[in-house]
């Protein structure tokens, strides 16, 4: 191998591996996946949302949040209430206890991200994302289904 290919496969592991350590840190502190803080975060910035705009919103699919709301549901993190007028209508608000576990919750590896990617020149930002979209066409993973969320396996995992 040579020391730009090494260079590059220690990138992207040390990406992986804080990928994963950010994830196992969350779980570890609040029990949450990345996915499920940042469905929990857009509630406590809009006090309440329908699954759908949820969806929207982080870019998953329906059926994914509708998952990821009944596992916060079950953990009385989140509850659905019905529109009083048209009971069809159901949005999705933080409890209580939503909100104190949020407070708490260790800040994302995707906010520090966010942020420096933030602070990048247009340029550099355009570099940056055509060099990461070259890198998953080398590794053959255009076809994989993701969201613009920094977790590790399926967002949907039954695990989580």
């Amino acid at each position: 191998m040579t020391s730009r290919l090494d260079q590059a496969l220690i990138s992207l592991r040390q990406i992986l591996r804080a990928t994963e350590i950010s994830s196992r840190a969350l779980a570890k502190q609040c029990g949450l996946t990345p996915s499920q803080l940042i469905l929990m975060e857009i509630l406590a910035k809009s006090g309440a949302a329908a699954p759908s705009a949820l969806a929207k919103d982080v870019s998953l699919s329906q059926a994914t949040v509708t998952a990821l709301i009944d596992k916060l549901e079950n953990r009385n993190l989140v509850e659905r209430k019905s529109d009083e007028k048209d009971r069809r209508r159901v949005s999705v608000v933080l409890t209580s206890k939503g909100a104190a576990t949020l407070e708490n919750a260790p800040s994302l590896l995707q906010q520090r991200f966010e942020r420096g990617f933030g602070k990048l020149e247009d340029w550099e930002q355009a570099f940056l994302v055509a060099a990461l979209e070259r890198t998953v066409a080398l590794l053959d993973a255009e076809e994989l289904d993701a969201a613009p969320v920094l977790d590790v396996g399926a967002i949907n995992d039954p695990a989580k």
